[in-house]
């Protein structure tokens, strides 16, 4: 059975960055995974009907990415990505064929700004509306009462904030 490791949050919380420094400590430690970056799962335009943020489409992406990283030998998962609600989880553990735990990333909205800015500085439509989706995202996040712990990300590197959700962890 995979295991996965789900970092959730707002955008410009650092979920790629620590997803990839995670993956980096896992393999110092010689830990067979993968890492997904779900939004490269999800990026189809226009979205299909009634999946405007393409939910469907990353699980069933997510689906056959697991079953092929598991076929190759990964026995961890990392995912990076954003479930909004605890009736979401079974979905995810349902599509990598095992628990997955959600570690909640969380930055000070100055700090996601500044990120944002660095991101989106030849997009100000991009930028307004990640600005704009960072705030709501948090208020939605806030309020799911979503199950796992809280690492902040702050001005932190992505190597302390992954080593501190692998211990948060505690599956490898």
């Amino acid at each position: 059975m995979t295991a996965a490791l789900f970092l959730n949050g707002t955008v410009g919380s650092g979920k790629s960055a620590t997803a990839d420094a995670a993956g980096d400590l896992l393999a110092e430690r010689g830990i067979p995974h993968a890492v997904i970056d779900l939004d490269a799962l999800r990026r189809v335009w226009p979205a299909p009907a009634g999946d405007p943020f393409q939910t469907a489409l990353e699980l069933a992406n997510l689906r056959d990415y697991a079953a092929n990283a598991t076929a190759a030998g990964a026995s961890v998962l990392v995912l990076a990505g954003v479930i909004e609600e605890p009736s979401a989880l079974p979905r995810y553990e349902d599509a990598v064929g095992g628990p997955v735990t959600l570690v909640r990333l969380r930055a000070e909205a100055g700090e996601v700004e500044r990120r944002l800015r660095a991101r989106h500085a030849d997009d100000p439509e991009g930028l307004r509306w990640h600005l704009d989706r960072r705030g709501e995202l948090e208020a939605v996040l806030d309020a799911a009462g979503l199950p796992g712990p809280t690492v902040p990300t702050g001005h932190r590197t992505p190597r302390e904030v992954a080593e501190e959700a692998l211990r948060a962890w505690d599956a490898v």
